[in-house]
């Protein structure tokens, strides 16, 4: 309002100068312009805007009139005042966007307060059951500025897909996946004379799925039920032993033990023990990995619950309940809350479009590893690792790199988790955000995986940030990155069946120095690019180099169990055909 009120006043000004300036208004032009400014100063705001920029600014209509009686006399005076206009219109444009852009701001923050506000009576609201909507009391755990507050959101990319802009993209990677297609087919017909597609390289990848299911059965049945009746049991006891710090640094010693042996120990044992090929390894320690965060953030969120409410004489402590940590073991998020927003139906035909799209994405990768990766890296001749050779091989590796890069991310992150999303009428569907409009490197790691992202921040770096009482800020985010590049190359190592830190060394080197001198600060274009740079040559090295670890631990075997025989990597010495 204030602006748009110094717009006025700068057009009463203007024409009061030109007035001076010109000495050719006479009376009724006079009453011309008194009649326009009285019609300005009752005009709404949005009116006096909308002048700014559609009527001629700078005293035209003062000057019309004179202009077209006295063309001939005032020639030199007329492309002044074009001039003049043409400045004017150049300042008027950019009033309007200025008052374009603090309307925009102070809408922008009507709207958040509006939500904010709005957020906290709907946490209260148990889902809808038999068309019912019940009310209850506000879990401590749920507390606006404690914790992660959940809302009715859908994917950015299911609103990117309803542009037909963004849609004709993702054609056009179903384009490229059928052209994959042909040129297989293409390929096995001139060398065998076949028109059969063979994926015996995926039916490889997902072997022995036996194992897997009563491995994954095992780790679920024990986060299920031994966290949950810990917690019951410490709970139901804590309020009336005589010593609480003993109760709980005994339960807590106790269920470290066993989730060691079962959450730790045991998948480890089964990966090994069993040989199971590199796919079959991903789901058991990625689930390894899935259950530890979940069954953390469940006792995380409830302990200080039940530590902070005293229940009354004769009365139990209130616990959560089984079905709502059953529910939370499969809903897509890795933060406990005894309630979620919840859909009122499932949408069928998003299920069916949603495992199609994962179908296909696991064909894709195939495809990408068969027609880009295998060919590049497969043995066909005797010679070591050069400088040119390597080069070459990373750089013919950026694209199948960024092309995996981008399925893991529309498999796993848009598609399965949708899936699970729709299934169990989870409305909170910010999985992740815009990443690739990021212009820092500390950007995109917040918004590439939003969900253990939260997980992260809220029991890595914020519990960190309270222990030290809001000190070392900078400790804090390179203790989270540290323990996020270990998790990572544990995840691949145990995936591949081989030690090679190609990850954890772009993660904790580079990553961190990305983190501390790419910041929000880099809000310029160029970084978006020098992102997109990076995040190339970082998918091309690592392809590169663990497809040559890959064949290297085929065709020179370990010869010894010595520790630096495990993690030497067998690519530096090994002379194999390739």
């Amino acid at each position: 309002m204030y602006d748009l009120c110094k717009t006025y006043l700068l057009y009463k000004m203007f024409f009061l100068k030109s007035d001076q300036r010109s000495g050719l208004e006479n009376k009724g032009s006079s009453s011309l312009c008194g009649t326009n400014l009285h019609r300005l100063a009752h005009l709404s705001p949005s009116a006096v805007v909308t002048m700014t920029t559609t009527e001629p600014p700078n005293g035209l209509w003062c000057r019309k009139a004179h202009q077209s009686e006295e063309v001939s006399s005032h020639a030199v005076s007329h492309n002044v005042q074009e001039e003049n206009l043409r400045q004017w219109q150049k300042h008027a444009q950019k009033v309007k966007l200025k008052a374009l852009e603090q309307v925009q701001d102070q809408l922008s923050d009507i709207l958040d307060k509006a939500l904010t506000d709005s957020v906290q009576p709907f946490t209260c609201i148990h889902p809808t059951v038999n068309k019912k909507t019940t009310m209850k009391p506000s879990p401590r755990s749920q507390k606006l500025d404690n914790g992660k507050v959940f809302m009715d959101r859908a994917s950015l990319l299911d609103e990117l897909f309803e542009i037909s802009h963004i849609r004709t993209i993702y054609h056009m990677f179903i384009a490229v996946l059928l052209i994959f297609c042909l040129s297989t087919l293409a390929v096995d017909f001139i060398d065998q004379g076949r028109l059969v597609l063979e994926f015996d390289l995926l039916f490889f990848a997902f072997g022995k799925m036996g194992t897997v299911t009563w491995a994954w059965t095992v780790m679920f049945v024990y986060t299920l039920l031994i966290p949950y009746y810990t917690l019951v049991f410490w709970g139901s006891l804590y309020h009336s032993f005589p010593s609480k710090l003993v109760l709980s640094l005994g339960t807590g010693l106790i269920l470290s033990a066993i989730q060691t042996c079962v959450l730790s120990l045991f998948p480890i044992y089964v990966v090994i023990e069993n040989q199971l090929p590199p796919a079959s390894r991903f789901i058991v320690i990625l689930e390894q990995i899935r259950f530890l965060m979940k069954s953390y953030s469940f006792l995380r969120e409830t302990a200080p619950a039940i530590m902070k409410t005293t229940p009354k004489e004769g009365e139990r402590p209130r616990f959560p309940t089984l079905s709502s940590y059953l529910y939370f073991l499969f809903c897509p998020t890795l933060i406990y809350r005894e309630s979620y927003p919840r859909n009122s139906h499932i949408k069928w035909n998003y299920v069916a479009v949603t495992l199609g799209r994962i179908m296909g994405c696991l064909f894709y990768g195939y495809f990408i590893l068969v027609r880009l990766c295998v060919p590049v890296f497969r043995p066909e001749n005797n010679q070591l690792v050069s400088k040119r050779t390597m080069v070459l091989a990373v750089f013919n590796s950026i694209l199948p790199g960024i092309m995996i890069l981008l399925l893991c991310f529309f498999a796993f992150l848009h598609c399965w988790l949708n899936l699970f999303g729709e299934l169990l009428r989870f409305a909170d569907r910010m999985f992740y955000k815009d990443w690739w409009n990021s212009t820092s490197f500390a950007n995109y790691y917040r918004t590439w995986n939003v969900v253990v992202h939260d997980w992260l921040y809220y029991y890595g770096y914020r519990d960190f940030l309270w222990l030290s009482g809001g000190k070392f800020r900078a400790a804090a985010m390179l203790s989270v990155f540290i323990v996020s590049a270990v998790v990572h190359e544990y995840a691949l190592a145990m995936g591949f069946g081989f030690f090679y830190p190609v990850m954890f060394c772009l993660f904790a080197v580079f990553g961190v120095v990305f983190n501390f001198t790419m910041n929000d600060k880099r809000q310029s274009p160029v970084f978006n690019v020098v992102m997109w740079a990076c995040l190339f040559l970082g998918q091309g090295v690592q392809v590169c180099l663990y497809c040559q670890e890959w064949y290297a631990q085929i065709h020179c075997p370990r010869t010894e169990n010595s520790f630096w025989e495990l993690v030497t990597p067998r690519s530096w010495s090994c002379s194999y055909q390739r």
